[in-house]
């Protein structure tokens, strides 16, 4: 098992867990919360077949990676990101990021620059600042991450019970674009996470990213669902758009949260036609 080592915790290094397989074009792809990289299977088989080199990794703090007690945070997150970019001599790489993982690409080229970076891909993405603000009055209430957290600490399994169900919108879903079986290995996933992170997470998630996108000069595409119940679609990627000039936004009618599993389809072939067209001018 392959792993990149990132930072020391007491006597013990900080290890993330990646794969790495493929030739041609790297593709990172960064996994959502509460997961790992193995939610990227309906992703990566077809970029190999395609004939992409492809990169998945789990967060410090999920899968088979380290879970130390620190660190869950988008400065640490986009380090770490940094630290895989360069050990790989990743060049010409096309970041995909789903959910959570959007932050780290949005941080990551914000901090970091594109000199290793053709292009991104966001999925359901974070940016540009979840929480509500004075001067971000479209955001969403604090009390409801204070009441994530607190569900985490009272029963972390339930927790995931609830947020598998929103992740899919799993009521409407099961049986058509999720199975019962993909429902429980997600949840069963999640569970492998540390529960420390999965708690301190819920903080990152209100990262400003307003500052870094500014910074971003390389081709975006953002994909997201317009019935997304877990990162509201009017708060996330309808108004990120604009923010990004040049960027291009493709809504997924009726889809939900877990759209790299539910709408595989149309996301590969979003993805596709997005990094097999010409290269778009930098800003």
């Amino acid at each position: 098992m392959p792993f990149i080592t990132v930072g020391t915790e007491n006597s013990a290094p900080i290890d993330l867990y990646y794969e790495d397989h493929g030739s041609g074009q790297p593709v990172v792809l960064i996994h959502g919360f509460p997961f790992n990289g193995a939610t990227w299977e309906k992703v990566t088989i077809p970029l190999l077949n395609a004939g992409y080199r492809t990169i998945t990794y789990d967060r410090r703090g999920f899968g088979s990676s380290a879970q130390p007690v620190a660190g869950y945070d988008y400065d640490t997150f986009a380090a770490d990101l940094d630290v895989l970019m360069t050990e790989l001599d990743l060049r010409n790489a096309i970041l995909v990021g789903h959910s959570m993982g959007t932050g780290e690409v949005t941080r990551y080229l914000g901090t970091y620059g594109s000199s290793r970076v053709d292009r991104a891909v966001l999925l359901a993405p974070l940016a540009p600042f979840l929480l509500k603000t004075p001067d971000n009055p479209e955001g969403v209430d604090k009390s409801l991450f204070d009441g994530f957290q607190q569900a985490i600490l009272n029963d972390r399994f339930a927790f995931l019970t609830q947020f598998c169900k929103n992740f899919f919108n799993y009521d409407e879903n099961k049986g058509k674009s999720v199975s019962e079986e993909a429902f429980r290995a997600h949840w069963e996933i999640g569970t492998r996470a540390s529960a420390k992170g999965t708690h301190d997470c819920v903080d990152a998630w209100l990262t400003d990213f307003r500052g870094d996108l500014g910074r971003i000069d390389v081709p975006v595409l953002i994909v997201q669902g317009d019935k997304d119940a877990v990162l509201p679609y009017p708060v996330t990627g309808q108004r990120l758009q604009p923010m990004l000039p040049g960027s291009q936004l493709i809504t997924l009618r009726g889809a939900p949260h877990g759209t790299p599993w539910t709408n595989a389809a149309e996301v590969n072939k979003a993805i596709m036609e997005f990094i097999g067209a010409p290269s778009m001018a930098r800003a």
